[in-house]
C-alpha cells in the first residue's frame, strides 16, 4: 500500500531514556527530491506568468526603457516634463536616501511606468486590429492591401515565442450582434422550412418581438457584454450543459478515436503507459502555459481559456444544476477494471513516472485477480443515468467513511482510465468493426466510464485506445488538440520495444496500486442498479454507422474552387433529402474563439440556396450545368455563414441570451420560445485535423486520426460529425435512434457516399466539355 510505503520513512520508539526517532535515508531523499521539484515548478510557473503578464512587451524591455530614461538625466534631458521631479518630491525619503538616490529611484518608477503604460498601449492596439475581420470575408488566395498592411501590424505587435495564455488580453470581446440583422438571418433561414402561411405568421410574430420587447432585452445584453469577459459562455455553460438533468452520456459527451489504421503495440499495459505519460508531459506544458497558442494563418490568436479545465477536473452533480470542480497538481489517477477501482501514483521521487514504471503498475492491476465489492461494479452507471438520483445518492451515501474517500480519489484524479476487457478498432475485414468501435467509446457498458470526469482514456485489451469527453467544461478541438500530441508523443517519441513493451528500466519497488474501498448499501444498489438501466436503455438505442469515404477528398475538392466543408454541407443536403424526401433545420457547429472565452456558434446549413441546389439535382430536367450555378451559389452562401457565425455575427447565440434574459425579467416571449423549441433533426460538426501538425501524414499516410463523433440530438434526427483526413480521406460518424421509424444510420451513411459522388460528377462532366 502507498501510505505503509511512506511510513517507513518515519518510525519511532518509546524507551525509558525518551523517544528514539529511526528515519529513513533513501525516503527522507525523495522527500527532499519531491520539495526542489515542487520548488522548480513554482518558480517556472512565476517565470511563465510574469512572461504573460507583460505580453507582448518581455522583462528585458523593462530594463532597456530604465537605462534609457537614465541616460537622459546623465545628459540633462528631462522625457518625464517634471514627473521625476513630482515623484521625488511626493517619495519624502530625504532622511533616508541622499537626493541622487532619490532622483534615481524616481527615474526607476517613471521608467516602470512609462512601460506599463507602453504595454497597456500595445494590448489595446492589438486588441483593435484583432476586431477586424474583413480579412476573413476575401476570396481565397486574394488578398487585399488593407489586409496585407492589417496582417503586417498584428505580425509586428505579436511579439515573438508568445505562450499559451500570452494573447488573452488581448483579444477582443465577442460583440452583440443588432436585433434587426438577427431576425433578418433567422427569417432567412427558415425560410425553406416553411410553406407561405408559416412563413408569413412567423413574420408577424418576429417583428411583433423586434418592436417590444427585444429593445429592453437587447440593452441587458448590451450591459453584461461590457462588464462580463463574454455575453454568451457562462450561460452557454450553465443552461445548456449544467442545468440539464437528463443523463450525459450519449446525450452530451462526445468520443474521439485512435489511429485509424495503426496500433503501435497488442500488449494493454504498455499502451496505457506510453499514453499516460504522454499525457503527464502534455499537462505539464499545459500547467507551465509553455504549448504554443493555436493561431489562424500562423498569425490570428485562438483564445486558450478553455484549455485550463482539461485535467483535473470533474462534473458534480446538484439537484437542480452541476457545477465544474477544478483542481491543482493532482499526483493520481483511478484506474477501472473488471469492476474494480484502483488508485495509482503518478509520481515518484519528484518526477512522472517513466512509460515503463506505468506500465508495470498497470500490468500489476491487469494481473490482479481480486472480486469486485458489493455494488462495485455498476457504481459508474451513477454518472450515466440521470443527475437527479446521482445527486441524491451522492449526498446520501457518499459524504462519509470509505464511500468520500473513494469518491474523492475519483473526483480529484488527474483523469480517469479504463483498461477494457473487449477489443476493438477497424478491420477491414469487418464492416461493423468501426460501429461497435465508436458504440463502445460513446457509452461502453454504461457502468465503465466516469462520464463526469472531464475526460475517461479507455485503452483496449488488444491496444487501441480511445476517449470520452465530458463536454461541459470544453469544446472538441481542445481535446483534440491534447490527443494529437498524445498520438505522436506515444509513436514517435516514447516508442516500444521489439517485444511491445514500453522502453526504460522497470522500477520494481514501486509502490502497488491500491484498491479503493467501497460500502455501498442495498438501497444505494438499488439506486444504481436504477440508473444502469436507464443507461442501458439509452445505449440500446443508439444505431451507429461509420463511413470511411475513400474515393476522393480534400484534394479533388480544392480543385473544384469550393470550400471542403462547404461541399460536404450540401452533400449531407442532398443526403437527408433522398433519405427522408424533405428537409430541416440543420445544425453546424463552428467556432468563435477570435474572442476571448469564445466557444461556439450554429451555421444553419439549410438555406434556399442548399435547397434550390438539391431540387436541381433531383430534377431530371436540369442540366448540369444548372446544377453547377445553384451549387456554386449554394457553396458561397454557407462560406459566407460561416464567417458570420465566426466573427460574431450569428443567429442562435444571441436569440438563446436574449431568451435568458427574458426569463430572468419574468418577461414571456412567444417568438423566443418558439425558437428555441425547434428540433435540430440534423446535427453536423466538423472534427479539427492537424492543429499542430506533429505528424507528416504525407509520409506516414497510415498514421491518421480517425476523427469522433456524438450521439443523437432529436429522437428522429441524424449526428453527423466528419473529419476531412488529409488529401484522400473523410470519415462520417453518422448516429440516430433504433426507436425511430425515420432513420437509419447505415443507410444515410450511403446516401452521403453518393450524394458526394453525384456532385463531383458534376465537376467531371464539365471539365470534359471544357
Amino acid at each position: 500500500m502507498a501510505e505503509a510505503h511512506q511510513a517507513v520513512a518515519f518510525q519511532f520508539t518509546v524507551t525509558p531514556d525518551g523517544i528514539d526517532l529511526q528515519l529513513s535515508r533513501e525516503v527522507l531523499k525523495h522527500i527532499y527530491i519531491s520539495g526542489v521539484t515542487s520548488w522548480k515548478k513554482r518558480a517556472i510557473r512565476f517565470k511563465n506568468g510574469v512572461l504573460t503578464g507583460v505580453y507582448p512587451a518581455s522583462p528585458s524591455s523593462w530594463l532597456i526603457v530604465v537605462i534609457a530614461i537614465m541616460s537622459t538625466m546623465y545628459a540633462r534631458i528631462d522625457p518625464s516634463m517634471g514627473m521625476i521631479d513630482r515623484i521625488k518630491t511626493s517619495l519624502s525619503l530625504s532622511e533616508f536616501m541622499t537626493g541622487q538616490t532619490q532622483t534615481v529611484l524616481s527615474a526607476i518608477l517613471f521608467a516602470t511606468g512609462l512601460w506599463l503604460s507602453f504595454i497597456f498601449l500595445l494590448r489595446y492596439t492589438l486588441k483593435a486590429l484583432l476586431s477586424y475581420h474583413s480579412w476573413i470575408f476575401e476570396s481565397h488566395g486574394k488578398m487585399s492591401f488593407s489586409t496585407k498592411v492589417w496582417l503586417s501590424l498584428v505580425k509586428l505587435l505579436s511579439g515573438r515565442r508568445p505562450l499559451l495564455y500570452s494573447f488573452q488580453a488581448s483579444l477582443p470581446h465577442l460583440p452583440v450582434p443588432n436585433i434587426d440583422d438577427t431576425i433578418r438571418r433567422y427569417l432567412e433561414s427558415v425560410r425553406p422550412l416553411l410553406d407561405d402561411e408559416q412563413y408569413k405568421q412567423m413574420e408577424i410574430v418576429a417583428n411583433d418581438f423586434k418592436k417590444d420587447p427585444a429593445p429592453k432585452f437587447q440593452k441587458h445584453l448590451k450591459l453584461k457584454s461590457w462588464w462580463a469577459t463574454n455575453y454568451v459562455s457562462d450561460w452557454w455553460e450553465e443552461y445548456i450543459y449544467l442545468r440539464g438533468r437528463d443523463p450525459i452520456m450519449v446525450n452530451s459527451n462526445f468520443y474521439t478515436m485512435d489511429l485509424l489504421y495503426v496500433i503501435p503495440t497488442h500488449r494493454q499495459a504498455a499502451r496505457a503507459g506510453n499514453v499516460v505519460h504522454a499525457m503527464l508531459q502534455y499537462r505539464r506544458k499545459l500547467e507551465r502555459g509553455e504549448l504554443t497558442p493555436l493561431r489562424a494563418l500562423g498569425i490570428v490568436p485562438m483564445c486558450s481559456f478553455q484549455y485550463k479545465r482539461m485535467f483535473n477536473t470533474t462534473r458534480i452533480p446538484g439537484i437542480e444544476t452541476d457545477f465544474v470542480q477544478h483542481l491543482k497538481d493532482r499526483k493520481h489517477l483511478v484506474v477501472y477494471h473488471r469492476g474494480r477501482f484502483f488508485k495509482v501514483w503518478l509520481y515518484y521521487g519528484g518526477r512522472h513516472l517513466s512509460p515503463s514504471e506505468l506500465e508495470l503498475q498497470f500490468q500489476r492491476i491487469l494481473d490482479d485477480k481480486s472480486e469486485p465489492q458489493p455494488g462495485e461494479i455498476k457504481l459508474p452507471s451513477l454518472t450515466a443515468g440521470n443527475r437527479v438520483p446521482w445527486a441524491r445518492a451522492r449526498l446520501k451515501y457518499f459524504t462519509e467513511g470509505v464511500n468520500q474517500a473513494s469518491l474523492e480519489a475519483i473526483e480529484t484524479a488527474a483523469f480517469f482510465l479504463t483498461l477494457d476487457d473487449e477489443a476493438h478498432g477497424y478491420d477491414p475485414e469487418n464492416i461493423r468493426s468501426i460501429d461497435l468501435y465508436a458504440k463502445s467509446l460513446l457509452h461502453g457498458k454504461c457502468y465503465d466510464r466516469w462520464f463526469d470526469k472531464s475526460f475517461t482514456l479507455i485503452v483496449y485489451k488488444n491496444g487501441k485506445i480511445g476517449v470520452n469527453t465530458e463536454h461541459s467544461w470544453a469544446d472538441s478541438p481542445i481535446i483534440g488538440h491534447m490527443w494529437e500530441y498524445v498520438l505522436a508523443t506515444d509513436c514517435f517519441h516514447l516508442g516500444y520495444t521489439e517485444e511491445g513493451h514500453c522502453k526504460g528500466d522497470i522500477n520494481k519497488s514501486l509502490a502497488t496500486p491500491t484498491r479503493l474501498q467501497w460500502d455501498i448499501p442495498k438501497a444505494c444498489q438499488e439506486i444504481i442498479e436504477g440508473s444502469y438501466m436507464i443507461a442501458k436503455g439509452i445505449a440500446n438505442d443508439v444505431d451507429f454507422h461509420g463511413c470511411l469515404f475513400s474515393e476522393f477528398g480534400k484534394g479533388l475538392i480544392k480543385k473544384c474552387r469550393t470550400s471542403p466543408d462547404g461541399f460536404i454541407q450540401l452533400a449531407l443536403q442532398l443526403a437527408h433529402y433522398r433519405d427522408k424526401g424533405e428537409f430541416c433545420l440543420t445544425y453546424e457547429s463552428s467556432m468563435t474563439r477570435m474572442f476571448r472565452e469564445g466557444r461556439t456558434e450554429t451555421v444553419r446549413s439549410c438555406t434556399c440556396e442548399s435547397t434550390a441546389f438539391v431540387r436541381a439535382m433531383e430534377d431530371e430536367s436540369t442540366t448540369n450545368e444548372q446544377r453547377l450555378v445553384l451549387f456554386k451559389k449554394a457553396a458561397d452562401k454557407h462560406q459566407n455563414m460561416y464567417r458570420l457565425a465566426m466573427t460574431g455575427a450569428g443567429i442562435d447565440r444571441h436569440l438563446f441570451c436574449l431568451y435568458i434574459v427574458s426569463k430572468v425579467m419574468g418577461i414571456d416571449s412567444p417568438f423566443l420560445k418558439q425558437v428555441l423549441s425547434e428540433p435540430w433533426r440534423l446535427s453536423t460538426s466538423q472534427t479539427p485535423q492537424q492543429q499542430l501538425n506533429l505528424i507528416d501524414i504525407q509520409k506516414f499516410p497510415k498514421y491518421v486520426g480517425a476523427g469522433g463523433g456524438f450521439g443523437p440530438v432529436a429522437d428522429d434526427g441524424y449526428g453527423v460529425s466528419y473529419i476531412i483526413v488529409g488529401e484522400n480521406l473523410i470519415t462520417f460518424h453518422i448516429s440516430s435512434k433504433f426507436s425511430s421509424p425515420e432513420t437509419d444510420s447505415f443507410r444515410f451513411g450511403q446516401n452521403i457516399r453518393q450524394a458526394m459522388l453525384d456532385i463531383r460528377a458534376l465537376f467531371n462532366l464539365k471539365e470534359k466539355k471544357m
